[in-house]
């Protein structure tokens, strides 16, 4: 069986990754300055940081249109048998949604849209997973059970420099963004549910690397499997690096990467963001399938 993996531009992998894996990308739409770009495509994460210092208004994003997103697919159904799309979380985006719509569009080329309940390289994770399974012909109920799995093994938090942003674009309840900025605390964010929720309340951005470095630990000591990690960041790559170097000293058997936060999820984010996730390693440990 020939599947088609696709995910959207949120996943943040890079073109040449891309075009290696033969992995298909949606891009999502970013609003700036009366404009809209493609992201990824018409607007690249250096660029987008570049756009908003000067601009005044507050950057948005929308979906995929479903338009295109239906002729990708038609396109795709010509060669492949089944298409696997794998999305930022249905929490903060309607993406997954959208695919999801299309899935009896195409007879003979079942679609299995995929909420990852998450986004950026936890996700991307997802996506090289399935994408390795489907040239070992792995059938998609298998690869989605996979996914299920590897889900369940990733984690990932973030510090942001201010929630406001979060909250102007409805990813975090005004409330929380609010205490935040009142008691100048650094909140450590996750996903919970499918949506991004304060974890805990940490008054330093030292203390909070600390803190999401610890829950590292702890799964190092329990996980049956090998970690990877992924240290991302809002066009702070020197900081990034930095952590990165400092967590690959203290934790030798964790393989060490570092990816960013686009245009879509820096809008929410904001510049200056880091985050850190990490999952099983699946190059050291690829389970025996098919």
């Amino acid at each position: 069986m020939e599947i088609a993996i696709v995910t959207d531009s949120t996943a943040y992998i890079t073109e040449k990754i891309r075009q290696e894996q033969n992995i298909y990308m949606l891009p999502l739409l970013v609003q700036l300055d009366g404009e809209s770009y493609r992201e990824e495509v018409d607007l690249s994460a250096a660029d987008f940081y570049k756009k908003i210092k000067n601009s005044a208004e507050f950057p948005t994003s929308s979906q995929p249109v479903i338009g295109e997103t239906y002729e990708v697919f038609e396109k795709l159904a010509e060669t492949y048998d089944a298409i696997i799309s794998i999305h930022l979380s249905s929490g903060i985006s309607g993406t997954y949604s959208s695919v999801h719509s299309l899935r009896d569009e195409f007879p003979t080329c079942p679609v299995y849209a995929y909420d990852s309940e998450i986004s950026c390289y936890p996700q991307a994770r997802l996506v090289l997973e399935a994408a390795r399974l489907a040239r070992k012909k792995i059938d998609a109920e298998q690869i989605i059970e996979r996914l299920d799995q590897l889900k369940e093994r990733t984690h990932a938090y973030f510090l942001v420099n201010d929630l406001m942003n979060l909250q102007k674009g409805g990813r975090l309840s005004g409330g929380a963004a609010l205490v935040g900025s009142l008691l100048k605390i650094k909140p450590i964010l996750h996903f919970e549910d499918k949506k991004i929720t304060v974890f805990e309340k940490i008054r330093t951005q030292k203390k909070a690397m600390a803190r999401i470095a610890s829950l590292l630990e702890k799964d190092l000591e329990e996980a049956d499997y090998p970690l990877i990690a992924t240290v991302i960041h809002a066009n702070a790559e020197e900081e990034g690096q930095e952590w990165m170097e400092e967590l690959k000293s203290k934790y030798s058997n964790v393989r060490f990467e570092l990816s960013y936060f686009g245009p879509v999820i820096g809008t929410h984010l904001g510049e200056g963001a880091l985050g850190l996730t990490w999952t099983e390693d699946v190059e050291r440990n690829q389970p025996s399938l098919g």
